[in-house]
């Protein structure tokens, strides 16, 4: 007799939670949706900047490469090695999407580090790195979860649900619940560090704002660096394991 109000109020409570929201932030309404104004700023020179660089530096193609074009074609070289290793010799229509990934992490977790985001003033909140903010990790990982989804049913067909039921089909709730865990990891493992190194680097700054925080602030780049690279090679590999069908 009670469950179903008991239910109603169980869902009622999580919609309240799915409400709540730390600080204060600026939101723009653009037709009938409200977005996240800060996010869409950040990402938008996150994305200016990444165009830019590369219009800059390889608008001019040379047999001998420039020194902007030259670090181009390596860091293409080194994304195309990251895809080859993970996903295997399909790994060329891969690459473009997994080299996106990295770029946009790798330059949205130093834009956090680098560029000077608080001296800017907004009505509501503050400008912060693109991937600090949940929502920015969620829509990244998302899409890798429909890549992988995509890479096993265009290899497999139908096929690639026979792995639920590998190697025994008891393991179905696991398996089942494995592909929902991915894009939660992949999202909250990003957010949390990059959240954390910033929290920290304010907090020494309005401790020790002379000397300490320095030291720091250059850890911080080796591991929003190292972030970027993890999220790119468990999506790679996310992709090679829905191909190939190994664990």
């Amino acid at each position: 007799m009670n469950v179903l109000p008991c239910s109603i109020n169980t869902l009622k409570g999580l919609y309240d939670i799915s409400g709540v929201e730390v600080g204060q932030h600026l939101y723009w309404q653009i037709g009938g949706f409200q977005v996240h104004a800060q996010v869409l700023i950040t990402s938008w020179v996150v994305i200016a900047i990444l165009l830019g660089s590369v219009t800059i530096a390889v608008r001019n193609p040379q047999t001998i490469p420039t020194n902007g074009q030259n670090f181009f074609e390596y860091v293409l070289e080194f994304i195309r090695d990251l895809s080859k290793t993970q996903i295997g010799e399909d790994y060329g229509p891969w690459v473009p999407f997994i080299g996106t990934m990295f770029l946009f992490i790798f330059v949205s977790n130093w834009s956090g580090a680098l560029l000077p985001w608080k001296i800017i003033q907004l009505p509501h909140g503050e400008l912060a790195a693109p991937t600090n903010d949940i929502n920015t990790t969620v829509a990244l990982a998302l899409p890798t979860s429909v890549a992988y989804f995509y890479a096993g049913l265009t290899k497999k067909g139908l096929g690639y649900f026979g792995k639920y039921i590998q190697p025994t089909p008891i393991l179905l709730p696991i398996n089942i619940l494995e592909d929902f865990t991915k894009p939660l990891s992949l999202s909250f493992r990003l957010f949390g560090n990059i959240l954390a190194d910033e929290l920290v680097v304010v907090v020494l700054v309005s401790l020790v704002p002379s000397v300490v925080p320095i030291p720091v602030m250059f850890l911080g780049l080796f591991t929003s660096g190292i972030q970027a690279l993890i999220f790119a090679t468990l999506a790679a590999a996310y992709i090679g394991e829905s191909m190939e069908g190994h664990h």
